[in-house]
């Protein structure tokens, strides 16, 4: 069984909407679909098919949050050091051809959101990225083509 990479905040994200998975919209749901079945026949009713298709969503939601947090590995970015980019680190990084400087965290998947800065250790740029030091160039395979970039900063906070 693989482990599973996340942040303390990841972590602390995943187990929050798992407990209002569980305890407000499960129990909404089961009252959605006891009053769809008050109003008689099942086989024509939408708002009974509708409530039990979102049911069968939230409980499959809840068992793949329950299977995440069993597999976690829970990394405490604030504990890691060193010039090497890894799990948890934010790199900066220098496009060579545009000079375009940016900065992400490299985080689980669950985390990842590119608008807020951080990006999943499995997308193509973390790929690239691990393993490599300030001043190493990382060539990253892009669908405009392979994109070059210069790793300026390596911190972990």
């Amino acid at each position: 069984m693989d482990r599973i990479p996340m942040t303390e905040e990841g972590h602390a994200a995943l187990q929050s909407e798992l407990k209002t998975l569980k305890s407000v919209e499960r129990p909404n749901i089961i009252a959605a679909i006891a009053e769809a079945r008050a109003h008689g026949d099942l086989s024509e009713n939408a708002e009974y098919h509708a409530a039990k298709e979102k049911q069968s969503f939230i409980e499959g939601r809840i068992a793949e949050i329950d299977d995440k947090l069993a597999r976690a590995d829970v990394i405490d970015v604030s504990k890691l050091t060193g010039g090497k980019v890894r799990f948890g680190a934010t790199v900066t990084l220098i496009d060579v051809d545009t000079e375009e400087e940016s900065t992400y965290k490299i985080v689980g998947e669950d985390e990842a959101s590119v608008k807020d800065g951080k990006i999943s250790i499995t997308s193509p740029i973390a790929r690239a990225l691990i393993g490599k030091e300030e001043g190493d160039e990382a060539e990253v395979a892009a669908p405009s083509g392979a994109r070059a970039y210069e790793i300026a900063k390596v911190e972990y906070r």
